[in-house]
């Protein structure tokens, strides 16, 4: 939700709380779990997973190699489980035109940088940057170029945004803080 006034503009950011990152955690959660049962069922020579006959896996090395995978697998669910938990990367933007800056807040993982807080004056905003790659990895990136903290990204490498969606955006904030907008495209720039 976005709040939008004369002199006030707040984004609100989603963090890891997203159905994609639910959906890969407990699919991820499941196969590896059905991975580690495989591998212990091909040690221990008795049908942990009973549609599965464990006779057909031979421990070394097909038994090993699940075991493994599944337990990498448990390893990256629960990576996967502390950043939804957490709610890592969620936070605001706050462009401010009375006062003059652009304040940016997230959430990181707990520790010495759980709180990451950005502020940029206004004046020192250089422009707008979209930066457009095309190819196997499409991706549409918003930077905010400043003077003394370079490229400060406004949306996230993979936030799956049309390109239409990434302009409007840009012309808008572009508008709001009165600094002109870049667009690079397969590294060419085109405005």
């Amino acid at each position: 939700m976005d709040m939008l006034s004369e002199h006030l503009w707040i984004e609100v950011i989603t963090g890891s709380r997203k159905l994609s990152t639910f959906c890969w955690a407990f699919f991820l959660f499941l196969g590896s779990l059905g991975f580690l049962l495989v591998g212990s069922s091909s040690y221990l020579g008795r049908n942990l997973i009973s549609f599965f006959p464990s006779e057909e896996i031979i421990y070394f090395p097909q038994g090993i190699v699940m075991s493994f995978y599944g337990i990498a697998g448990l390893f990256i669910s629960f990576y996967l489980w502390c950043a939804i938990f957490w709610n890592v990367g969620s936070g605001y933007d706050r462009f401010d035109i009375k006062e003059g800056t652009v304040s940016m807040f997230r959430w990181g993982f707990p520790g010495k940088n759980r709180r990451i807080f950005i502020r940029v004056r206004i004046k020192d905003i250089k422009a707008l940057r979209i930066e457009v790659n095309t190819g196997i990895y499409t991706s549409r990136i918003l930077y905010m170029d400043t003077r003394y903290q370079g490229l400060i990204p406004l949306t996230r490498p993979d936030g799956n945004l049309s390109t239409l969606k990434i302009m409007n955006r840009a012309s808008d904030l572009s508008h709001f803080l009165r600094v002109p907008i870049k667009v690079k495209q397969n590294g060419r720039w085109i405005i």
